[in-house]
C-alpha cells in the first residue's frame, strides 16, 4: 500500500473521484430542491455522531449509487461516514471484508446541514482518503482530500477545492463550477461549466481589522469561550474598548466553511476548542468538530497555512464519526508564531490541562 499512496498517477486518480463523487452529491441535492421536494430539515435519525436529517438521506443515497456504479472495484475502500456502518463496516464492492480494503475514505456529505435545509449559507461536503491501516489510522494518514459547496437556492457558483499531500500550493485545484438552474435546452451550454479558481490565504501578520473567530455556536460553553477569546485578543492588542474595533468575528456553521474562509483570505484564524471547553465545565455533548469534519485539513496544509491542536501538534484523531477533535486554524505561518504563545497561556489560565487526546 506504501507504493499505491506514493505513486503521483494513483493519487491524481483518487483525487478526481473525490471531486466526482462530491459533484455527484451535490447534484442530487440541487436537484431535489429543483424538483420541490420539500421538509429537509425533519428528524430522520439521532445517531451517536449527529442528528440525522432528511437532507442527510437524500446525500446518503446519492452516495451509495456512486460508489455501487462508479468506485474502481480494483481498489476496495471501506467507507467512514455518520449514519452508516454503526451495525457492520460499509465496503465496497459490497461485501468485501474491511481487511482486504486498500483505502478508508472519511466522509462529511453536508457539513453545515442546518445552514443549507434552511436556504440561510452555504454548506460543504468533505472527503478525505487514507491507505488503510485499520484502528491505526489517524488523521494525518490522509493523502487526497476534496471539498465541495453546497450553495443555497440564490447562488449560482459552487466552489471545489481538492489537494494531494507532499505537493503544495501547485497541487491544489479550485475551481468554480456554475450550477445554477436553468431550463433544459440551455443546460449543457451553462450548467457545469468550471472555472479556474484562484485562493489567497491572508498574509497579514496578525489580527487587526481582520476576521479571527473561537467557535460558539450553542449557548453551552459560550460563556467561557468568550472569556477565552477576550483574553487572548487582551494579551495581544490591549484593552477592548478604547477605540474601533480590531478584531472582527463570523461563526460560520460549518467546518469545512471555517477551512474554506482561510483558504480565501476571508479569515486569519478560526479555533474549535469546543471539546476542551465542555471537558472543562463538565459536559457531555457530541456538538463538537469530528474527525469527518476537519478531514480536508490537508487542504490548508498544502496551500501554506497552519492547521494544528490548540496547544501546538499535528491533529492524532483516529479517522472515526465520533471522537471529538479541538483545533485551530491560521492562514499563514507568521500568524500562528505570533498568536500561539498566547494562545496557550490563555487556554492554561481558563482550562488548566492540556487535553491533547482530544486533537
Amino acid at each position: 500500500m506504501t507504493s499505491l499512496a506514493q505513486s503521483a498517477r494513483t493519487l491524481e486518480k483518487a483525487r478526481r473521484l473525490l471531486c466526482s463523487l462530491e459533484d455527484f452529491i451535490r447534484d442530487s441535492l440541487i436537484g431535489a430542491r429543483e424538483r420541490g421536494v420539500r421538509d429537509f430539515a425533519r428528524i430522520a435519525a439521532v445517531t451517536a455522531a449527529d442528528t440525522i436529517y432528511r437532507i442527510d438521506r437524500i446525500s446518503e443515497a446519492a452516495i451509495m449509487e456512486w460508489f455501487g456504479r462508479r468506485w474502481p472495484v480494483a481498489w476496495p475502500v471501506e467507507l467512514v461516514m455518520e449514519g452508516v456502518g454503526e451495525e457492520a463496516p460499509v465496503t465496497f464492492p459490497r461485501g468485501v471484508s474491511v481487511d482486504r480494503t486498500v483505502w478508508k475514505c472519511i466522509l462529511d456529505p453536508i457539513d453545515g446541514t442546518r445552514n443549507l435545509m434552511y436556504d440561510k449559507r452555504a454548506a460543504w461536503i468533505l472527503a478525505g482518503l487514507a491507505p488503510q491501516r485499520g484502528a491505526r489510522n489517524r488523521l494525518g494518514d490522509i493523502v487526497v482530500a476534496a471539498m465541495t459547496e453546497l450553495p443555497t437556492s440564490k447562488q449560482w457558483r459552487s466552489d471545489q477545492i481538492s489537494a494531494i499531500r507532499g505537493c503544495g500550493p501547485p497541487g491544489i485545484v479550485a475551481e468554480a463550477v456554475d450550477c445554477r438552474p436553468c431550463p433544459p435546452a440551455l443546460r449543457t451550454a451553462r450548467r457545469g461549466t468550471r472555472q479556474s479558481l484562484v485562493l489567497r490565504p491572508s498574509k497579514a501578520k496578525d489580527c487587526r481589522h481582520g476576521f479571527a473567530s473561537l467557535v460558539r455556536f450553542f449557548p453551552d460553553g459560550m460563556a467561557l469561550t468568550a472569556e477565552i477569546e477576550e483574553s487572548l485578543w487582551r494579551a495581544l492588542y490591549g484593552q477592548p474598548g478604547t477605540g474601533s474595533p480590531v478584531v472582527f468575528d463570523d461563526q460560520y456553521i460549518s467546518t469545512g466553511g471555517q477551512v474554506y474562509e482561510l483558504l480565501s483570505g476571508h479569515d486569519r484564524m478560526v479555533a474549535d476548542i469546543r471539546p476542551l471547553v465542555f471537558g472543562r465545565l463538565g459536559l457531555k455533548s457530541v456538538l463538537v468538530c469530528h474527525p469527518y469534519d476537519i478531514c480536508t485539513a490537508l487542504i490548508l496544509d498544502e496551500i501554506g497555512g497552519v492547521i494544528e491542536s490548540p496547544w501546538g501538534g499535528p491533529l492524532r484523531a483516529p479517522l472515526d464519526t465520533t471522537s471529538p477533535v479541538a483545533w485551530v486554524g491560521y492562514a499563514n505561518p507568521a500568524l500562528a508564531r505570533a498568536i500561539r504563545p498566547a494562545f496557550r497561556r490563555a487556554l492554561e489560565r481558563h482550562l488548566g490541562g492540556r487535553g491533547d487526546h482530544l486533537s
